[in-house]
Order: C-alpha cells, then structure tokens, then sequence
C-alpha cells in the first residue's frame, strides 16, 4: 500500500527556527559499498556521524561526505548510541548485557553492567545486571537513561550507581506502576524521557518520579495521518527530537512525524519495505532502527534491513541509488550456503536426510476467484515436512539482530526471523507438550495462572548451526525462508540442502489462449488455429521432486514462451517471463496467477500461470503477446516451464497468421 503525505505544509514549522524547507529529499548517504552489516544506532557530535553497528559489532565514524571509518570496536551487538557533555560515546552494549563507554580513540569499557552476565537487580553499577539493554539516553544533567529491554524498565545510571526507574514485568500500564513490553529507544524531549515502548506500539514518556503516560500509540490504526490519541504503531523502536521539538519515530519501515501547532502523527514514506532514494513520500526503507537530527534539519536514518544510512533533507546533496545498485545491496552475494563454513544440512537431525519439499518459492497461497476480497500472497520461502513434534533446527549459524524477532506466539504461525533465515511453524524453545527446553535464550512470559504467554529471543542471542529452535506445530513442515527481511529469495538458490535431487521433469497439462477476453479453443481436433493481435497466454503446470508423494504438486521456477517459424527454426530464444528468483511484489499475485488458481494447507493445489505477463521480482508488467508484426504463415507457440534443477517441459500450440 503507498501512503501519501497530504497538507505537510500545514504543519507550518521551518527547522531550528528558521524559514527552511522541510527536508523532503531522501539519498542513501553510506553504506553504498556494502560496507556494513546492520547499522542501528545512531547519533551526530561535531559534525560526524556515529553509527552502530550489530552484526559487525563496531562503531563507524562517517563525514560529510559519507565516508565511513572504524571507530570502534570489540562490541558485542551495540545497539543505540549517546554522548556525554565530555564527548564521550555511551553505547547499550546490547549482546554482552552491559552499557559501555568510549572515549575519542575508540577505547572502549564497561560502566556497567557485567558482560555475559544477565539479570535485574540494581545497585553499584559493578554489580547491577542488564538483560539485552537496547536503548541509551543522557540527560543534561548527565544521568544516563537505559532502556533494559528483556527487563521490560527503564534504569538509571548516576553517581555509580543503577536504580530502576520505571517499570516491573512485561506488560502495559500508565501511571506509578507503569509495565512496559520490550522498550528499546529513548530520547530526551522537553525535559521528559521518551520511550519507543516497541511490544505496545506506544510512545510512552517517563516523569522524573517514574511515573509514565502515554504520548501517543493505542488507536485504532485507520489512518497513517491522525490525532496523538487515536494513532497507533507497528513496532517503533528509534525516536529523535527536532530543533523545534518536533518528533521523529522510527515505526518499522515507516518514518512517523509529530509536530505541528495542533500536534498530529504523519507517516511521511511510502509503507512499503524496499529501498528507495527520491521524494520522501515516494522512498522506501527496511526496519529503520536509529534516527538523529543534526543542526541543519537533516534526518539521518539507520536503515537497518538495508544495511545502509539514509539521509532526509530540503535538496539532495548526492545522487540517488539506481536500481543496478539497490539491488547489490539487497541481495548480496553471501547468502550462498557455499560461502558458509559449515557443512549444508536440513533443518532436521540426522542433517543430511533428504526431506520432503511440500512448498516451493512463489507458490499461490488463497485462492483466486476474481473478487476484491480475495486474501492471496506468494509463497515466500520452502516447506520442508517433519514429524509433528519433531525438533526443529538451525541451518546455518546466526545471530539475532531484530529486538523483536519472535513473533506469533501459539499460534500456527509462531516464527523467529534472523537476519538472513526465518524458520516458520515452530513452537520456539519448548517441546510437542508444551514444556520448555531450559535454554536461556528464550525468554518466557507466564500469566497469574502459569500459562506460557509469550516468547521472545533477545537481539544478541547466538545460534549455531544444528542447535534446536523448538519443535513442529500441528502444521508439520519448516517453513524456511531465505534472504533478509523484504529480499526473500529462492531457498533453492541460497542454500544447499544434501542429497536433494530432481530428475523429473514439470508437466504443463493444459494451454489457454484468448483474444479480447475471448477464450481461443485450442483442442487437439484443430490441427491449427488462427491467431491475430494481442495474444494473451495461460498454463496449468506443475512440477515434482524425486522422492516426493505423487500427489505433490510444486510451483514452478520460470514460465516462458517462443515463437517457431514454420521451418522449425526459432525467431528468438525463450522469453521467461515468470521468474520466482525473489519474491515478486506482493500485489502482483493476480498478474501471476489465473482465476480458479488455489495452493494453502490442505496440500491441494492448481497453479494457472498467466505466461504473457511479465513478473520477475520487483518487476511486474501487464503483458500480452504482440502478433500484429509478425509475417503471415505458420507458426508454433511453445510454452516453457522449467524447474529450479533445469528440468524443461515444453507444450506447442500450432498456429496460423493471417491478414
């Protein structure tokens, strides 16, 4: 869905006081080399820009024009950044469980907190325990704010010492007993402490005596554009604070606005996950983490699942991103499980049993009738089946970098995402029987009953290939997905599976052709038809595994079609037109897939693939076949549908032009 800003001028605030434009122009302004691994937090001193960064577990410096250095390093998943009135660099050292300093060299220490060590209790700040604290704030005074995320409070570092502020169990309360769920970024706003209350989707602030209200969040979410009572929010995690005090929230993928004279929420971007430069209104990004105003106006944005830094002001100052090299950034070359250094395997033990593949990437899900309320998606990773109740497990070696990376608890969808696999269908860190697996990665929440109400998998957590994420739900399959969020790409393309083989060949069982809307018979009883025009082409096909039930019926790799003169020769070679390399944009399900298409749980599946239009990831174009220039005679049209091991099938359909 694309939001459109309206009525921003009715906003009526210059920046810093002045009569400047609101800075509407987005540019990525580093990370263009690939350089980082997932920039987080973010903050501006004299004129530099500091960023963290989680997977790479440093600190980069960048300058003005976008160069990036080391600045530090020895971290453990830092996540947002601060400075002191001396300039030093506070860093919520989000991995090892402690908050850190560094002074200008980039030596850094531990002010407190112990590393490796999780816990809640207050006290001498040698002493006291954090439990994966994710955001950092300093008052004027000094005092040092803490967003102890799987603590669910706010802490205080001062004179040496951590004291709980506010907050208690995960949860939501207003008020002297306040609850939070998961806070992760603060700010210092007019005097009070904001908090980016993530699990809640609220915008909390936090009085000097603990107490807490909600600034905004908690509505009904109809609009992107509304009132600070009635706005809601996904999962907001960064918050900066504007030289006018207006506010910035880093909601997701979307960049959220408050200000005005009658304050009101804006969603400034487009909603979509992508990666975008251009009109702010039109720009796309991917988990926005950190966000830091400087004194020009600018807003800098720690795009995370992108990997790069963005900038947002009144003229672009670069460039923008072409599309040639979005897509490097995107879908980067280290996915390959050939680059890994452990040996492929399955997400089952013994790790190089063969499984069945029961979903293929691309695949319809829903059904589709031609209504407006059709409920359709593509297919965005491979159905491995298991055993219900069998011990699901890590494929490769990662680490958790979303604070909010386990979602969907006891529910059929009950998922983790990592930065480059998701494992769907997973009772995470418990047993068939509801009981848990003791690992302390996995954080339970328990109800006044004893009822596992929650899980969560804190940023840092490290997982190696082979470890167990939980076991089989009632859906009996992994669902594996490949690539980083919003890139989902082929599993069969990004990973080696062992012993995987496909010998067999996809099978096209019928061809349709229409002109105008008016279907072409194409029976056999025809030994040829007449063709003319716009043409456009459909395919019911399918393809099969080795070693797979014969009922199975998979999605395809790539449809195509060609045109063979009538002496057999090809006029040009196979135009694959359908390609499920990467996931197509979500609206282009209809353009994929024909009326009376349908795939979903039951297993049972018909996939009319509509082969004269074009799709192939972000590409996604209404087509039909052009005739109206070829010569006069006989021809064969050959449809083509091949699968991900270079099995090809092929179905001609005899025709002839004519004036």
């Amino acid at each position: 869905m694309t939001i459109v800003l309206l009525g921003l001028a009715a906003l009526g605030c210059g920046i810093g006081g002045q009569s400047a434009k609101f800075p509407t122009a987005v540019t990525t302004f580093a990370g263009r080399d690939g350089a980082f691994g997932e920039p987080f937090g973010i903050a501006v001193r004299d004129g530099d820009l500091y960023v963290s960064d989680g997977e790479k577990d440093c600190i980069w410096k960048i300058d003005q024009q976008g160069k990036a250095v080391g600045f530090a390093s020895g971290l453990n998943t830092p996540s947002q950044i601060a400075f002191l009135p001396d300039g030093s660099m506070i860093v919520a050292d989000t991995g090892s469980n402690t908050i850190r300093s560094i002074d200008s060299s980039g030596a850094n220490k531990v002010i407190a907190g112990i590393i490796g060590e999780a816990g809640d209790n207050d006290g001498a700040s040698t002493e006291a325990r954090f439990r994966g604290p994710v955001g950092v704030a300093v008052g004027k005074d000094g005092r040092i704010f803490v967003a102890d995320s799987y603590n669910d409070r706010i802490r205080v570092i001062e004179n040496g010492t951590v004291r709980t502020l506010s907050g208690s169990t995960q949860g939501f309360a207003d008020g002297a007993a306040a609850q939070f769920d998961t806070p992760t970024g603060l700010a210092i706003w007019k005097g009070l402490l904001l908090v980016a209350d993530t699990g809640n989707g609220r915008i909390r602030a936090v009085e000097n005596d603990g107490s807490v209200w909600t600034l905004t969040g908690g509505g009904d979410g109809r609009s992107a554009n509304s009132t600070l009572s009635a706005a809601s929010f996904y999962r907001p995690v960064g918050i900066a604070v504007g030289p006018n005090d207006e506010l910035f929230v880093a909601d997701r993928s979307t960049l959220r606005y408050v200000g005005g004279a009658v304050p009101r929420i804006r969603t400034l971007n487009d909603a979509s996950r992508g990666l975008r430069d251009g009109k702010l209104t039109n720009s796309r990004f991917n988990r926005i983490s950190g966000l830091a105003v400087d004194e020009k106006g600018r807003v800098f944005i720690a795009d995370s699942d992108n990997r790069v830094v963005r900038v947002v002001e009144a003229t672009a100052s670069r460039p923008p991103l072409s599309p040639e090299e979005a897509a490097k950034i995107q879908f980067p070359a280290e996915m390959s499980q050939e680059r890994a250094p452990e040996l492929p395997r399955w997400p089952y033990d013994p790790p190089d049993q063969k499984r069945d593949i029961a979903g293929t990437f691309g695949e319809i899900r829903g059904k589709v009738t031609g209504e407006p309320t059709d409920i359709l998606h593509f297919h965005n990773g491979l159905d491995i089946a298991g055993g219900y109740g069998e011990t699901a497990r890590l494929v490769r070696s990662e680490k958790v970098l979303d604070p909010a990376a386990a979602d969907n608890f006891d529910t059929l969808r009950e998922l983790v995402r990592m930065p480059q696999l998701g494992y769907i269908h997973i009772r995470l860190g418990r047993n068939a029987n509801g009981t848990t697996f003791g690992d302390p990665r996995f954080l339970f929440s328990i109800d006044t009953t004893g009822k596992l109400i929650d899980v969560r998998i804190p940023r840092g957590s490290r997982f190696s290939a082979g470890e167990a994420l939980g076991t089989l739900n009632p859906m009996n399959h992994v669902h594996l997905v490949a690539g980083r969020s919003g890139y989902e790409m082929n599993a069969l393309d990004a990973l080696v599976l062992p012993n995987v083989s496909d010998s067999i060949a996809p099978v096209i069982d019928n061809v349709h052709l229409s002109i105008g809307g008016q279907e072409i018979e194409t029976n056999a009883r025809l030994s040829r038809i007449q063709l003319a025009g716009n043409v456009r082409l459909l395919a019911e096909a399918y393809d099969r595994m080795d070693g797979n039930p014969d009922r199975r019926k998979l999605g395809l790799y790539k449809l195509g079609w060609q045109l063979i003169k009538g002496d057999g020769t090809p006029a040009a070679d196979v135009d694959w037109t359908l390609k499920f390399d990467r996931l197509p944009q979500p609206d282009a399900v209809p353009l994929v897939y024909a009326k009376d298409s349908y795939s979903g749980a039951t297993g049972i599946t018909r996939f009319i693939y509509i082969v004269s239009n074009r799709v192939s990831g972000d590409l996604v174009q209404e087509n039909v076949i052009d005739l109206k220039d070829i010569e006069q005679g006989k021809w064969t049209l050959r449809v083509s549908a091949a699968d991900r091991f270079g099995n090809l099938a092929t179905k001609d359909i005899s025709f002839e032009v004519t004036e």
